[in-house]
């Protein structure tokens, strides 16, 4: 496919599990990838060496999305080196899972200004340099639609919040011919969550088709919202879970 030929997208995250995979699907369909990540700068080159053997080009950007500098200095790298963005995908996150009465303030804050700050920021440096046509795409997750079990107080939260910021991007960045959308993975077969880990029968058991999903998966989602197929789809919330909240 070569539906984002010319087109330049920066996936934050985009060294491992959903993010490299959004970043492989999109260079698969034909766009130039920048990937940030904060730690592990091996994976980041294994998958922009992926993306270079599709005959795309891609750049990896070491940079803490909790670090406004940084963001800002993500987003000018990869117009210096493009000259243009036309596709930013929100998916770097972080995850917690514990009881509300024992979250500390200081990992309230650190997942808050992963999962929440770091997206209005980078969408905040991305938008003056997006033309007509382009498109932000910002992670989810099932938690923000159904909380089918306790101790996701803060993820849950953390995530809902995104909701507010993709519809009122999309209403703010609209007149100019952006779209701005959120996808919600369910459980999702990653090193971070494994669909042989511990608690994945639990987990499973939630969903309406009765297993994990593939990376790949939610990255043909992303690949839609952001083709030229989803040209009039903005400010939507699209489930790919499995059913969870069905």
């Amino acid at each position: 496919m070569t539906t984002m030929n010319g087109k330049v997208a920066l996936v934050t995250g985009g060294s491992r599990g959903i993010g490299a995979a959004i970043a492989l699907r999109l260079a698969e369909d034909g766009a130039d990838v920048a990937l940030t990540y904060r730690g592990g700068s091996e994976r980041a080159e294994a998958v922009v060496a992926k993306i270079a053997a599709m005959g795309r080009t891609a750049l990896a950007v070491r940079a803490d999305g909790a670090d406004e500098a940084a963001v800002r200095g993500a987003v000018a790298a990869v117009v210096e080196r493009f000259g243009r963005l036309d596709v930013l995908v929100n998916n770097a996150g972080v995850g917690a899972v514990g009881p509300i009465g024992g979250t500390a303030v200081e990992e309230i804050d650190t997942l808050l200004a992963v999962n929440v700050r770091a997206p209005y920021l980078y969408a905040r440096a991305a938008a003056p340099h997006l033309a007509e046509g382009g498109r932000i795409v910002t992670i989810g997750s099932c938690l923000a639609q159904r909380v089918a079990f306790p101790g996701a107080v803060l993820y849950a939260t953390s995530k809902a919040a995104m909701t507010g910021l993709t519809k009122a991007l999309a209403r703010e960045l609209g007149p100019r011919g952006i779209t701005v959308n959120l996808v919600h993975p369910g459980p999702i077969d990653t090193d971070m969550n494994p669909a042989d880990g511990d608690s994945a029968d639990f987990q499973r058991g939630f969903t309406a088709l009765g297993r994990y999903g593939a990376p790949a998966e939610v990255a043909g989602a992303v690949a839609y919202l952001a083709g030229e197929d989803g040209r009039y789809v903005t400010g939507a919330e699209l489930a790919v879970d499995g059913g969870f909240a069905a």
